[in-house]
């Protein structure tokens, strides 16, 4: 099922079960940003990441002498339970909280919410964790938005680049053979704000960033004036991935990342995580803008 929502300027889809948000359409020049669907390549176009990112360790945590298995970025992807709590002409939100299904993968108590909010070319989505049990509550938190590049039929994927609001120097985490987080860095960007994008920039799957100065992410084009962009004031690590052979790039902002190859997988000691206490009330948004 897809639901909509509009405003003077944009209208957007979001497809249930998971809530991915799957179109963004200029209502001023029908131009669409998100990227068109094609499960032969990548089979998402903008998973909800929680209460993990990444992948665990041989799939599975610690917790006080448990074991409990979860599959790569959660299970808000793809879930049935999580329904459409709310709806207007410009929002829609969506939820789920723990059950006895949930407590048999995750042992934890909680309320997820997810809204998405229309304002002008702005698509704000604000994520609400509500601790709902008595004890501390542990999670991670992340978007995976794929985006049109190129936006417009007659450019190639390399006329497109990132804009990073501030001069960075940074590096990528390397992924160890396992798949997870491995010891060993790549300079991505040297004194600079600009990120060429080729496909070839994720043969080794995605640029982990952990301590990016930037609030916001602009994918620009050469040769066309229609730009996107990202801020993600909540969020201190930014993912950015795309398939070798796909014609979009995902902008992420996280909360926390895969786990380290050498992990004793002890859930307490997963970096990154947000410790919730009992009763907490945890708020998390990003925008996407669309600029023309």
């Amino acid at each position: 099922m897809i639901h909509f929502a509009k405003n003077s300027e944009l209208e957007i889809a979001v497809r249930q079960p998971g809530a991915e948000l799957s179109s963004i359409k200029s209502l001023k020049t029908g131009i669409e940003y998100m990227w068109d669907f094609k499960p032969a390549i990548w089979n998402s176009t903008a998973p909800v990441l929680f209460p993990i990112v990444g992948n665990l360790k041989e799939g599975f945590f610690l917790w006080e002498g448990e074991k409990y298995s979860l599959p790569r970025h959660g299970f808000i992807r793809d879930n049935p339970d999580l329904l459409l709590t709310g709806i207007t002409a410009d929002s829609l939100t969506f939820g789920m909280e723990s059950s006895k299904e949930t407590h048999k993968i995750y042992p934890f108590d909680f309320e997820f919410s997810i809204q998405f909010k229309l304002e002008n070319k702005k698509i704000h989505v604000n994520h609400t964790v509500t601790n709902t049990g008595n004890s501390e509550l542990l999670f991670s938190l992340g978007a995976h938005p794929a985006f049109r590049c190129p936006i417009h039929a007659t450019e190639n994927y390399d006329d497109y680049y990132l804009e990073f609001d501030q001069t960075e120097t940074a590096d990528t985490c390397l992924l160890h053979e396992s798949g997870l987080i491995g010891d060993k860095k790549e300079r991505v960007l040297d004194h600079s704000n600009i990120l060429p994008l080729t496909h070839e920039l994720f043969e080794k799957d995605a640029l982990i960033f952990k301590d990016l100065i930037s609030r916001k992410i602009t994918l620009r084009s050469k040769k066309s004036k229609e730009a996107l962009s990202v801020t993600y004031r909540d969020f201190p690590q930014m993912g950015i991935w795309a398939k070798p052979n796909g014609d979009f790039v995902c902008i992420e902002p996280w909360i926390g990342f895969a786990d380290k190859w050498d992990t004793d997988q002890r859930f307490e000691h997963k970096e990154g995580l947000v410790q919730l206490g009992a009763g907490g009330v945890f708020i998390a948004s990003y925008t996407i803008e669309i600029c023309e």
